[in-house]
């Protein structure tokens, strides 16, 4: 067994192999598989790992090669002081529970709908808008999320 990782860790995969056999009900293993992915996904070992390959010179983009992971992606997880990283996994948290429906009572329409009424690719309703051929306006809703809308005459 792994001695870097967390007890919690380590208990958990214990509990996991433990239950390894045919009697163990499918969703049980099923839980207790997510379980364990959830716990190793905050493994404190993983971040003292990350610390220690930049200390000894490591670049993100090897960092992400080893986590298989993008750059962007490690550093998202990674990067910065204690505070920072959890500041950004909040932030992360707040966003997966607002709303995720789009508002029907928004003005004009959005850039997928007047690509279908142009009978064009959205990349050329953000073409027209740049170029000043189309009205275009950015809606942005209290809880933060933002809209594109155009405006068809």
């Amino acid at each position: 067994m792994s001695r870097f990782l967390s007890r919690e860790s380590r208990e958990a995969l214990e509990r996991l192999l433990a239950d390894d056999d045919a009697s163990v009900p499918p969703l049980t293993r099923v839980s207790g598989i997510r379980s364990l992915l959830a716990l190793i996904e905050a493994e404190p070992a993983v971040l003292r790992g990350v610390r220690e390959a930049l200390s000894a010179g490591a670049t993100w983009d090897e960092i992400a090669a080893a986590a298989r992971l993008k750059p962007a992606a490690a550093k998202w997880r990674w990067q910065g002081t204690d505070e920072e990283i959890a500041a950004r996994l909040e932030a992360g948290r707040k966003r997966s529970v607002r709303p995720s429906s789009v508002p029907t009572d928004l003005p004009g329409y959005s850039v997928a709908e007047a690509a279908r009424k142009l009978g064009v690719t959205a990349q050329a309703v953000y073409l027209q808008i740049s170029r000043g051929k189309l009205e275009a306006q950015t809606v942005t809703l209290p809880d933060g999320r933002s809209y594109k809308r155009v405006m068809l005459s």
